[in-house]
């Protein structure tokens, strides 16, 4: 289902073909685990991917033998390596301190763009997004393991399979989200009708980047890079009327929140006119400072509190907010998650974002929109 480009850079070899029940179950449980794929020259990747280090551990670089007078490396020394190693690909991922902190200094360096007349105080940016691709693929639960995970609807950067990389992200960049320098990588588990078990796919995808407190102090830009997942897909209890983490209808107007009727099972709202499905996905807005991803994927982030950040996720960050639409409104049969396909309810829906923005951009949205808590659309202030 994903597009040519995304096609073009699959990389399925041994993987595939050797990815078996019991590596799917450590990956899922979030240990680090070791893995041999095909040597790809096209990518210029190494052949081992090693597990993630410890928090704080640095990543060292493997260190090619020496040989006296030219000659070749006896039987004992380590082959010279051909390819620079790449980051780990699962478990605790170091942040690039360097870029960062050269990011930083750009961020503090910049003065904020005046302010139009009539620009409102909702301190926020955003990207709109539509609908890209539809796979069995998650790169941060289960980098290349391709077909490993259940049916995800991908918006945003469409180059996206188990195979991407944050360097993948930055060099295929055709996106389907406005603006298009963002080139972040968002998904959700497909939805699909339980009377007919076709998928429903996204009609809106609005990702806001914004402060979900009373002040913006401190507020840092997000590093490139940065994987975050909210929700829990293995969480798998009903979702009657007024539960948390329920499908809502919505338009933009009144209406009942709730619905006018529920689905058979109790499920899932169905929607009066002229409203439709929507769900409402809130990702933490503190990080700690060093880590991309983390075992988990949720231990390098945490939520703050109007009086700033936990003491070991220090630095406050936009926050991700996913405000998904679905042009359906909602049926006696109702639907499924393939998250919960035998539970048939709403409260295992997630979301993954895997961030990477053209960093000026970044920097810019998070001082002018954020920072100074100002109302912006996909393209600076809104006016």
């Amino acid at each position: 289902m994903a597009n040519s480009t995304g096609n073009a850079h699959r990389k399925r070899g041994l993987l595939a073909a050797c990815a078996g029940a019991a590596v799917i179950v450590v990956a899922a449980a979030g240990a680090g685990y070791a893995m041999t794929r095909p040597a790809d020259p096209q990518a210029g990747k190494a052949a081992e991917i090693a597990a993630g280090p410890t928090p704080g551990e640095a990543v060292a670089p493997s260190v090619a033998p020496s040989s006296a007078a030219g000659r070749p490396a006896t039987a004992k020394a380590r082959p010279a390596a051909t390819v620079a190693p790449e980051p780990p690909r699962a478990g605790w991922i170091p942040v690039d301190q360097a870029a960062y902190r050269a990011q930083v200094a750009a961020y503090r360096a910049l003065a904020v763009d005046p302010v139009p007349a009539g620009t409102g105080d909702k301190p926020e940016f955003r990207a709109d997004c539509t609908y890209s691709h539809r796979l069995a693929d998650d790169p941060i639960v289960f980098p290349d393991m391709p077909g490993a995970s259940h049916m995800h609807s991908f918006v945003g950067n469409k180059a996206v399979d188990a195979d991407t990389t944050a360097q993948d992200l930055t060099k295929f960049t055709a996106t389907s989200c406005k603006p298009a320098l963002d080139h972040s990588a968002y998904w959700v588990p497909t939805l699909y009708d339980n009377a007919t078990g076709k998928p429903v796919e996204t009609t809106g995808f609005r990702v806001y980047y914004r402060s979900i407190r009373s002040n913006s102090t401190g507020v840092m830009p997000i590093p490139n890079g940065l994987r975050i997942i909210a929700g829990d897909a293995k969480k798998k209890v009903p979702t009657p009327r007024g539960a948390q983490g329920q499908f809502y209808c919505a338009f933009y107007g009144p209406g009942d929140l709730d619905g006018i009727a529920r689905s058979a099972n109790g499920n899932w709202p169905i929607c009066g006119k002229p409203a439709t499905l929507h769900f409402m996905l809130q990702f933490p807005d503190c990080w700690d400072g060093k880590h991309l991803d983390s075992p988990n994927h949720k231990d390098h982030m945490a939520f703050g509190t109007d009086r700033g950040c936990p003491a070991d996720h220090p630095v406050r960050v936009p926050a991700l907010t996913f405000d998904i639409q679905y042009g359906v409104k909602g049926t006696p049969q109702g639907y499924y998650l393939s998250s919960d396909r035998e539970g048939k309810s709403a409260s295992s829906m997630h979301g993954d974002a895997f961030v990477s923005w053209d960093v000026a951009t970044m920097n810019r949205r998070t001082k002018d929109c954020v920072q100074q808590r100002r109302t912006c659309d996909n393209f600076g202030y809104l006016r």
